[in-house]
């Protein structure tokens, strides 16, 4: 077999009946070559998106649920409908005591006020935070560092910013970091600059001051807006999300069936819901891919049927001087590879070239599209080739059993 491929004179017939045939070939080729075009650039495309998404809630605690707490819908107990409940510190206690699977309970609070430095201003929301905010929704850090237990012990008033408030107070590139700004005529120290996470899970953005500092200059007391709730890997965040409901319930006299005392947003549903539309995306992807690669692989089959009938007389001629039929197959089969080859690796490199412009794009590196890194693994592009040299064998395995098939008198006979 491999003396048959390296054979000069094989080669030969098959360069000559590609020649004869080139805007036929040329069509077939461009088929499968598109077909793995698509095969690669939508595999990259869902890559990148992919890489993009798992960018943004990488630095998120997925397993997490937000609640917070909102007015009555029911009567129960005296109480009237349309009654305000609050959450209170006392609340976080009981559910980290109460609640099984918790990893963290995070309450934090919120308002919005205007910032000042010197004559430039902005609007932004104001987060009172504890230290372990970091670990539930890290912070990726531009300058200085995020709220730690000193800040909270002393209600220092010390605050950390957005990237977009920053540009707003700030100089390009000043250095912000030991800066005071004023936030409700109160002088906070710049601690620290971020940049922050984009893509819903709760409140985002904004500017971070210590929980302690926040209940003090608000004058909130025992009061907070809400908290962030994550569950240990093997626990599910839906029922936890659930006990915590039924348990506020409980605390604050609310009816077991009113569902709209409390609010919630379930980012571990949010999570996968997420991951199930990138699945699909990838198999829709592999479906449009492998289904364009096929159509393509078989139209080779078609132009290889349609030049074994036009190679009757010479396929007798070469039986009748003793031609073996394995080596006829041989020659067709090669030739179906050949073909598919070329196409693959056309496919390859434009689908390549496709994903380094688009990577390389101002929208791509700025963020503004949510693609990362659209790029294929390597072993999946091994598949694609060894996909392509399979199915031009054995669509190459038809015409070549015709032309064997074909008595070498029948052949001589045919016009």
């Amino acid at each position: 077999m491999f003396k048959f491929i390296f054979d000069i004179d094989t080669w030969q017939e098959i360069f000559e009946g590609i020649r004869k045939n080139k805007l036929r070939t040329g069509i077939t080729i461009f088929g499968v070559m598109w077909g793995v075009f698509l095969l690669v650039a939508l595999l990259g495309l869902a890559r990148g998106f992919e890489n993009f998404f798992s960018k943004q809630f990488g630095d998120l605690a997925t397993n997490s649920v937000f609640v917070w707490a909102q007015s009555t819908g029911k009567p129960f107990k005296g109480y009237q409908t349309g009654r305000t409940i609050r959450l209170k510190s006392s609340d976080v206690v009981a559910i980290r005591n109460n609640i099984d699977g918790l990893e963290f309970v995070v309450p934090r609070n919120q308002t919005q006020s205007q910032v000042i430095r010197g004559l430039k201003t902005v609007d932004s929301g104001i987060f009172g935070d504890f230290p372990i905010l970091d670990k539930v929704e890290k912070k990726n850090l531009i300058y200085g560092r995020f709220i730690n237990d000193n800040d909270i012990d002393e209600r220092k008033k010390v605050c950390v910013l957005d990237e977009e408030s920053y540009k707003q107070l700030f100089e390009i590139d000043e250095f912000p970091i030991g800066v005071y700004i004023k936030i409700n005529s109160i002088n906070y120290q710049v601690i620290g600059v971020y940049k922050p996470f984009n893509m819903g899970g709760g409140p985002q953005g904004g500017i971070h001051i210590p929980f302690s500092t926040f209940q003090q200059i608000y004058n909130q007391g025992d009061n907070i807006g809400w908290m962030m709730i994550t569950g240990k890997p093997d626990y599910e965040i839906a029922q936890i999300e659930m006990d915590v409901k039924l348990l506020l319930k409980n605390l604050h006299q609310v009816d077991p069936e009113d569902e709209r005392a409390f609010g919630s947003f379930n980012l571990g549903n949010a999570f996968k819901q997420f991951t199930g539309f990138l699945t699909g995306i990838q198999f829709l992807t592999w479906f449009v891919g492998i289904a364009t690669l096929i159509a393509g692989v078989f139209a080779i089959g078609n132009i290889l049927l349609i030049t074994v009938k036009e190679r009757t007389q010479e396929i007798g001629i070469r039986r009748a001087l003793g031609a073996k039929p394995i080596e006829i197959k041989q020659q067709i089969v090669l030739e179906s590879v050949f073909l598919t080859s070329i196409a693959g690796a056309l496919g390859i490199i434009f689908g390549g070239v496709l994903l380094f412009y688009i990577d390389n794009l101002d929208g791509v590196q700025s963020g503004v599209v949510p693609l990362v890194n659209p790029t294929v693994n390597i072993p999946i592009v091994l598949f694609a080739v060894l996909l392509l040299i399979v199915l031009g064998t054995l669509i190459g395995l038809i015409p070549a059993h015709i032309a064997t098939s074909i008595k070498p008198i029948d052949a001589l006979r045919d016009e």
